[in-house]
């Protein structure tokens, strides 16, 4: 596993912990949007982080910190992803996964093993607009089904987050994903952020009152819809 990013603490990434954030290179989408475009792009441009390093951190600041998210990236790629887990938790650590649900079977397998503790996983639009939003033209919309249908199912705590573009996603996009999305999941909308490293840069965000009338649309099928870091 290529670890190429650490953040030592974040109060946003782990809700409800004070977490530490390890980010690994590559990924199986390109979304146009994305804001680590470069750990997507140039990962072979980044300096590794080996894992003595980062457990060495980790036995430090045990007691401190609580869980540690793994994000990316896109972690589920990386075949060694389940030892990692196993001596983060060997540690007393809660761990929390992002993923953009492209691999099911190994979402299934990390839950099997109870390996984790909560699972974010990312809504890039409805059906219709999956691909181009993903980045990958031929996209198979039913294993990011599936993944839904997987953490809808499962035990842990679990949420379906949106990154909320414009030129990307519309009202009608938010009404499909309320009809696909309906129950008790917990859903955040979260909005665009301009960066260096965003691999298209032709994108803005909305406005807080426009994201709120998203948020709306989807409430009335999934009540807990809510705006996440909206000033």
């Amino acid at each position: 596993m290529r670890i190429l990013g650490l953040t030592k603490t974040t109060l946003l990434d782990y809700p409800g912990r004070v977490a530490a954030a390890v980010f690994v290179g590559s990924c199986n989408f390109r979304c146009p949007f994305c804001h680590n475009g470069n750990l997507v792009l140039h990962s072979e441009s980044f300096p590794e982080i080996t894992q003595e390093e980062l457990f060495s951190f980790l036995e430090k600041r045990r007691g401190i910190l609580s869980g540690v998210c793994i994000t990316g990236g896109e972690p589920t790629l990386y075949d060694d992803l389940p030892e990692l887990i196993q001596k983060i938790r060997s540690l007393g650590y809660a761990v929390k996964l992002d993923t953009n649900g492209y691999r099911p079977q190994v979402l299934s397998s990390l839950l099997e093993r109870n390996l984790l503790n909560y699972v974010a996983m990312d809504i890039k639009s409805d059906r219709e607009h999956y691909a181009d939003t993903a980045g990958l033209e031929n996209l198979d919309f039913s294993r990011i089904e599936e993944s839904v249908n997987i953490l809808k199912t499962c035990s842990i705590p679990y949420e379906f987050r949106t990154t909320v573009v414009k030129g990307l996603h519309t009202s009608c996009i938010f009404e499909n994903i309320g009809k696909w999305l309906m129950g008790d999941s917990h859903y955040f909308l979260q909005s665009y952020q301009e960066s260096d490293a965003v691999i298209c840069k032709r994108f803005s965000s909305f406005s807080k009152e426009e994201l709120e009338q998203f948020c709306s649309l989807v409430k009335c099928r999934v009540p807990n819809t809510f705006l996440r870091g909206v000033e």
